[in-house]
């Protein structure tokens, strides 16, 4: 009996980290998204000659186009450095996925 509530627990365990995987992977595909539109953003300021807009709230407003370039750089490295801390953690998840499953498959046979 005590074998099936450890082999029970470690199935719950197993389940729970592949739903916390889950969540890392949507939060990297959001992430990947905000990256992309700043990207895209960076690179129409290039383009620009006149004063360029943004969004705040609901209203656009005019902005200094050397502010706004200096203010998508810095949320581009603050995304960047969000996706290397998922990456990591993603992997340690992975890892300890990998071992448990392991564990339960050598438990089942």
């Amino acid at each position: 009996m005590k074998n099936q509530k450890e082999f029970e627990q470690k199935i719950k365990q197993l389940q729970i980290l592949e739903y916390n995987l889950q969540n890392f992977l949507m939060q990297k595909q959001n992430l990947q998204v905000q990256l992309l539109e700043i990207e895209n953003a960076l690179k129409e300021l290039e383009t620009v000659k006149e004063e360029p807009y943004k969004i705040v709230g609901n209203i656009m407003v005019k902005s200094d186009k050397a502010k706004l370039i200096k203010e998508l750089n810095s949320k581009e490295e603050v995304i960047e450095l969000r996706l290397k801390a998922i990456d990591k953690q993603e992997a340690e998840l992975r890892n300890k996925a990998s071992e448990l499953q392991q564990t339960v498959l050598k438990d089942m046979d």
